[in-house]
């Protein structure tokens, strides 16, 4: 069995497998401009983060109904417990379903269905973070959160995702300020393709308390003291990361030196379906490929649990940490 883990930078329509794709097509009725799963699978070959984005945003249109959703739910808790994920925070993007004419109602109820079953059937407990499309406007992204008002029991926090370049984290500083006076928890996609300085925007006026990638801190010394002494969480996707051309080869993925520096790094798989790998899979190849020693791999998982938002059940948070304590590799 792999090593305990939490998986806490996943974004549900990423997990989405030609496979499934293709049934969730034919129950409906959409066509989808491949010939068939193979021919799909090969479509997961991308160039860079928009190439991607154009292909995702595409696929979505399968997904349509409250069952549809719990599927897609249902067979990535299945696929992630069978790597060792304990814990996941999933990622949704409801203004990409909401822009499709499906109802906001339609996708957390939906995902729900999975989500309320997960520690029964998998072994998983869940927490469910809204995401907010960058690329949209602000506007937008307000009109969302109060969209999902009715259904904020279900969500632990929210965060903000999609096409960083050009759409810097200020854009959207009232939709956080409401959010944290609703209670939710605040995260941000922030130094993956986009300059450092975003980090420390997200930090500074958006009041984020987990940094979803952030890799390119490593280009600001005073940054990483900052995250150091903070113990600001990075949630990092190393396939993704090598997929997305964020970094040349795996080799080249700054996570050893970002162990070094001691900042408090997890790791996870951003969009497993399109990105050749599931958290389990990117523990393998961190170990494979940058060397990393037993002790490193079981802080990396310990870190997981630790960045989680687990502060209404510390009792579980111990409950996991022991688990990796005791995990024999």
């Amino acid at each position: 069995m792999p090593i305990p883990k939490a998986e806490l930078h996943l974004h549900i329509e990423g997990t989405l497998e030609p496979e499934l794709a293709f049934a969730l097509a034919e129950r409906n009725g959409v066509t989808l401009p491949h010939a068939d799963t193979e021919a799909l699978r090969r479509a997961y070959d991308f160039e860079d983060l928009q190439s991607f984005l154009d292909l995702y945003y595409a696929l979505m249109a399968v997904l349509r109904t409250e069952q549809d959703f719990a599927d897609l739910a249902d067979a990535y808790l299945a696929r992630a417990a069978a790597q060792g994920v304990r814990h996941a925070e999933i990622f949704f993007d409801p203004q990409a379903h909401l822009a499709r004419g499906v109802e906001m109602g339609t996708v957390v109820e939906g995902l729900w269905r999975a989500l309320g079953e997960s520690e029964a059937r998998h072994g998983v407990s869940t927490r469910l973070i809204m995401c907010f499309l960058r690329d949209e406007s602000a506007e937008s992204a307000m009109e969302t959160l109060e969209a999902a008002k009715p259904y904020l029991h279900r969500m632990t926090g929210i965060g903000l995702d999609s096409a960083e370049v050009g759409h810097p984290p200020a854009k959207f500083r009232e939709v956080y300020e409401a959010a944290a006076s609703l209670g939710l928890r605040r995260v941000a996609h922030a130094g993956e393709e986009g300059p450092a300085a975003y980090i420390t925007e997200a930090l500074d006026v958006l009041g984020v308390e987990r940094i979803d990638h952030g890799l390119r801190c490593m280009e600001d010394p005073a940054l990483v003291e900052r995250l150091v002494r903070d113990r600001v969480p990075l949630t990092l996707c190393p396939l993704s990361n090598v997929r997305l051309r964020a970094v040349d080869t795996l080799a080249d993925h700054p996570l050893p030196a970002m162990l070094d520096a001691g900042l408090l790094c997890t790791v996870n798989s951003d969009d497993p379906a399109y990105f050749g790998g599931y958290a389990g899979d990117n523990f393998d190849a961190i170990s494979l490929r940058l060397g990393l020693r037993q002790e490193q791999l079981r802080e990396l998982a310990r870190n997981s649990f630790v960045a989680s938002f687990l502060e209404d059940d510390e009792e579980r948070r111990a409950r996991y940490l022991a688990e990796v304590e005791a995990y024999v590799f």
